[in-house]
């Protein structure tokens, strides 16, 4: 190679998916549409791209407004690539399904969108499957969406997983009950949802509470654990509004007890979701082996009102480069579809080779034809060294 030669390059942030890991990804997908399908969810699929305007609704409040890719359109009209599907769809059912009978329940499987600094699992363009569930508030919706995050990650393959659930009001009761500023809540929040403990000591202690109640806000993060944490939190619950928090907690955990899941899942109650627009309860799946989520969701009450067609709603996403990892990491193999069949041709064979191929793969084969005629021998060799599982050989 010359020393000038144009070596192509990808993007910062992406990737290729080469065939074996194409068809894993393929596997996985498969599965959850079925899935999500099976659970009556409708697949929709909406532009790569929106106005600026639109996914704003969600992202002013958080690093994802500094993180999107931003270009114009012929009219100079500003555009992104979407950094995340839940706006989206909640713009579809606010405007194109706004006369559809309540509950909605959509799915998707699509790419997204953010300038990430690159790290094993975080890209700059990621692929995530997800549902949303609109028009019905309550557990009930909470815990089918719950129950579904749990077997889409067994669907996916995995064996060791949990999902941490918690809740954004038990979070905002205690913030009400220390009467912090709007600023200081949000200080206290971002360093709760980035798990720095001493910065968030430093900035309680900054806070001027009184020291009861500082140390209420340092419990947050130690607050996770089974089923009787829910009891043990009413000591640092003095507020009606993360009483009732825990209350819906508890309401969910028994619904989850009934779809036979609840094994998989635990509280944190310390747990603050990256977008501002979630209401209620949240959630995050977790696999060893991994020091990040592989999925995340929960409620989001008001931005559907964002957008004229007030709502309540709730869903999550889980992202496929992240499965993908786990998978390799627990080192655990997805059944996937190799090449099965050569057929193979001799000197004035190839209609009928042909024809052969066309009827093997009318009856679901997996067929590769020979391009030029070969002896059965030289056949033979390439069906070894490629690994196909049978000779179709036309010829004598």
């Amino acid at each position: 190679m010359k020393n000038n030669q144009f070596l192509p390059q990808i993007a910062y942030g992406t990737r290729d998916f080469l065939p074996q890991e194409a068809k894993r990804k393929r596997v996985i997908e498969n599965r959850l549409a079925n899935l999500f399908a099976a659970w009556d969810y409708d697949e929709v699929i909406t532009p790569t791209f929106e106005y600026l305007e639109t996914v704003a609704v969600a992202s002013e409040s958080t690093g994802y407004a500094q993180n999107m890719f931003k270009f114009f359109d012929q009219t100079n009209r500003l555009l992104v690539l979407r950094p995340e599907m839940t706006t989206p769809i909640a713009r579809v059912a606010s405007t194109r399904l706004h006369e559809v009978d309540r509950p909605l329940r959509l799915s998707y499987l699509a790419s997204v969108f953010r300038q990430e600094e690159y790290q094993a699992g975080r890209q700059c363009e990621f692929h995530q499957a997800g549902v949303e569930l609109m028009g019905v508030p309550g557990p009930a919706a909470d815990a089918e969406v719950i129950a579904l995050a749990v077997e889409t990650m067994a669907a996916c393959g995995l064996k060791d997983f949990q999902i941490s659930l918690g809740h954004m009001q038990f979070i905002s009761g205690l913030m009400e009950e220390s009467h912090l500023s709007v600023i200081e809540r949000q200080q206290i929040k971002q360093l709760l949802m980035a798990r720095d403990l001493v910065a968030l000591k430093e900035a309680v202690a900054a806070s001027g509470l009184s020291s009861e109640a500082q140390q209420v806000l340092l419990e947050l993060p130690l607050l996770h654990g089974k089923e009787e944490l829910l009891v043990a939190a009413r000591k640092f619950a003095q507020h009606d509004v993360s009483r009732q928090a825990l209350d819906d907690l508890a309401q969910v955990f028994e619904l989850l007890k009934n779809y036979g899941v609840a094994d998989h899942v635990e509280f944190d109650l310390g747990m603050i979701r990256d977008f501002d627009y979630y209401t209620g309860i949240v959630f995050e799946g977790y696999t060893p082996g991994l020091g990040f989520p592989v999925c995340g969701g929960g409620r989001y009450d008001q931005l559907l009102a964002s957008f004229g067609a007030d709502s309540p709603a709730t869903g999550f996403a889980l992202g496929m480069e992240r499965i993908l990892l786990a998978l390799e990491r627990q080192h655990i193999e997805l059944p996937i579809v190799e090449k099965s069949l050569y057929v193979a041709w001799t000197e004035n064979k190839a209609q009928e080779a042909i024809q052969t191929a066309t009827e093997l793969r009318k009856k679901g084969a997996r067929v590769a034809l020979a391009f030029l005629p070969q002896s059965r021998q030289e056949a033979a060799e390439f069906v070894r060294d490629k690994g196909y599982e049978e000779l179709i050989y036309c010829g004598d």
